[in-house]
């Protein structure tokens, strides 16, 4: 049986709360700024019209026609992403803690808003963007350095699997940080497909985050992952049905890089996986989905992939998805954090 006595002051208490407060502040400052800009310079997102595998996305289309013809700016992302640069720059830089998440999320973020800027431009072909091997290729390199600051930087040479205890793997951390890194920024930017579903299943992971830094007694991170909480707040604020912006790739592939990041810098990398559940089905949809149509001569399992057009296919309102995997996002959190606990930290 696992013992754990928690004590921490109110004025740590507070202070990590302040930080989701001054994000959140900050990021309802910054969004009258983007608003003005992405609507001045018209950086309307440009739907997809064909699937990874190549052929038209028809359903998709079907589905997202009446929303792309509202001119919905994207790279919105950016609120966001600068809110916790400068909230972080200003009150929390600390080598240790938070050097390494904030770097990660700012070089992901300029990776997408690269992106991001080919999409508006209208270059690129049916999949709207940067190719895809070219930001695949970016976003390793991003954590890559990440992965070689992580090890020799930091010292990380172990990991700690739940109930079994630390693992040590060497350098290995690297190309594990690589994994994860690269799984869980596609993973969060395959989500980011109906309004307020990526930016609402990200707060409360990133809130589930700040607990267990708060466990650790990581209050930097703490303050880091409630800084994120608090600047999604106001961003899905104005994202959730009928959003009047997107996060574009500069949101999606930060978040999804610092969520990984912090899941290591809290040694809690093989319990990502269930706290960001949600995310994980969603890009494993995509997987089935692809393996499906090439083995199987292009027979689908899904209506739609990611998973939550399937279900948009089948019937259900955008809200009734957004809400339902909100729903699952809070429970798979709170598993996440009660297995922490009983793993012993």
């Amino acid at each position: 049986m696992t013992n754990l006595t928690l004590v921490i002051d109110s004025q740590t208490i507070q202070q990590v709360l302040l930080f989701g407060f001054f994000g959140f502040l900050v990021s309802m400052a910054l969004t009258p700024l983007y608003t003005a800009m992405a609507f001045t310079g018209k950086w309307w997102k440009r739907a997809r019209t064909t699937s990874i595998t190549g052929e038209q996305a028809k359903v998709y289309q079907k589905l997202h026609a009446a929303k792309h013809e509202r001119n919905i700016p994207t790279m919105a992302g950016m609120i966001f992403v600068l809110s916790t640069i400068i909230v972080t720059v200003a009150a929390n830089l600390s080598r240790s803690q938070t050097w390494l998440p904030l770097a990660a999320m700012a070089g992901a973020g300029a990776i997408g808003l690269l992106d991001d800027f080919i999409n508006i431009r209208g270059v690129g072909g049916g999949i709207a963007g940067m190719r895809a091997k070219v930001k695949s290729l970016l976003l390793v390199a991003i954590a890559l350095v990440g992965g070689w600051w992580l090890h020799s930087k930091l010292g990380m040479h172990s990991v700690d699997f739940p109930f079994l205890g630390q693992w040590h793997i060497g350098w290995w951390v690297i190309p594990l940080f690589v994994l994860v890194v690269y799984s869980t920024a596609n993973a969060v930017n395959i989500t980011d497909g109906l309004d307020g579903l990526a930016g609402g299943l990200a707060a409360v992971a990133f809130g589930a985050y700040a607990i267990i830094s708060l466990i650790e007694k990581k209050y930097g991170l703490a303050g880091f992952c409630m800084t994120i909480v608090g600047a999604l707040l106001s961003y899905t604020w104005f994202n959730i049905y009928p959003a009047r912006f997107f996060m574009g790739d500069v949101g999606s592939f930060a978040l999804g890089t610092a969520l990984a990041v912090v899941s290591f810098l809290t040694d809690t990398v093989f319990l990502l996986p269930v706290i960001a559940l949600v995310f994980v089905v969603e890009i494993g949809s995509v997987a089935v989905q692809v393996l499906s149509k090439k083995l199987r001569g292009g027979k689908r399992i899904f209506l739609s992939s990611p998973i939550h057009h399937h279900f948009e296919a089948l019937g259900w309102p955008e809200t009734k998805v957004t809400m339902r995997f909100w729903v699952i996002g809070q429970v798979v959190a709170l598993i996440g954090v009660v297995l922490f606990i009983l793993g012993g930290p």
